[in-house]
């Protein structure tokens, strides 16, 4: 597995300071947006930027407001084939979106159009060889932020997958969202094939019952008490090889350098995957 950064806990640094301090921590991937990267140093130059460094582009991130009106999902269509197209040209592989456990929207229509929405975007990124990897999200607390109640679950999500029906679709498996939903190690061993995990997301949680813990709250890995080598070795027992990509989301910007953010995660990793 390939060790990999969000921006989410590493403070606020630029694209390059990005890469540049996750290679000199020992992390293979990160996740940051192709498109972005390009327009600041020409497609060129973020090849030679990413080849320097020998760091990968983990995922990038939907820019299409999918659960929203229709105006708003077609105003996002528009920039999704130019942002897969950067995303392919620097090797990208990924794109990862999330979905909430619960709506304030009729949730058979709701159901119905984000799978109809779902396939459109996947369609697209497939034909720039790109896997749309959706997250399931399990914190109590947003299971009850909207009237109805929606998907939270891997078992939930799969099958959401499977009516989506195209080959380029799979999980996103956070931790954080394991734990608070219940899913062991064992189940991942039991469950989950390699080919229908796209991305994975790791973070640490507090001490308190799991009907307590906060989506927006969360710790680095090896700092709380999520049996996180139990989970990557999961992930290494079912042959998942891809990037394993820290997303630590807090209240507040933890305090600390970048150099002290990344050293941080680097212990995280090496206690997680010793």
């Amino acid at each position: 597995m390939i060790r990999g950064l969000s921006r989410a806990g590493i403070g606020s640094v630029s694209d390059e300071q990005f890469i540049t301090l996750a290679a000199k921590y020992g992390f293979g991937a990160v996740d940051l947006e192709a498109e972005a990267l390009i327009a600041s140093h020409g497609l060129e130059g973020a090849k030679e930027l990413l080849e320097q460094h020998q760091m990968l582009i983990g995922s990038i991130g939907l820019n299409v407001e999918w659960r929203g009106s229709e105006e708003q999902f077609l105003e996002g269509l528009k920039g999704l084939a130019a942002s897969a197209s950067a995303a392919s040209s620097l090797g990208c592989k990924s794109c990862c979106t999330y979905i909430l456990p619960a709506t304030d929207q009729n949730p058979a229509l709701f159901m119905a159009q984000t799978v109809c929405r779902l396939r459109i975007i996947s369609e697209v990124l497939g034909a720039y060889g790109i896997k749309l990897g959706l997250e399931f999200v399990g914190p109590h607390h947003l299971r009850t932020a909207w009237k109805n109640p929606f998907i939270w679950t891997v078992h939930d999500t799969l099958t959401l997958i499977d009516a989506i029906a195209q080959p380029n679709v799979g999980l996103l498996v956070d931790a954080y969202h394991c734990y608070t939903t219940g899913y062991t190690a064992d189940d991942i061993r039991k469950q989950l094939l390699p080919e229908q995990i796209v991305h994975v997301h790791i973070n640490d949680a507090y001490d308190l019952p799991v009907e307590q813990l906060l989506d927006n709250d969360r710790l680095y890995p090896g700092e709380g008490v999520i049996d996180l080598q139990g989970f990557v070795q999961s992930l290494g027992d079912i042959g998942y090889r891809g990037v394993v990509a820290q997303e630590v989301i807090t209240p507040a910007i933890s305090a600390g350098s970048p150099d002290d953010l990344f050293q941080r995660s680097k212990l995280g990793f090496d206690k997680v995957f010793s």
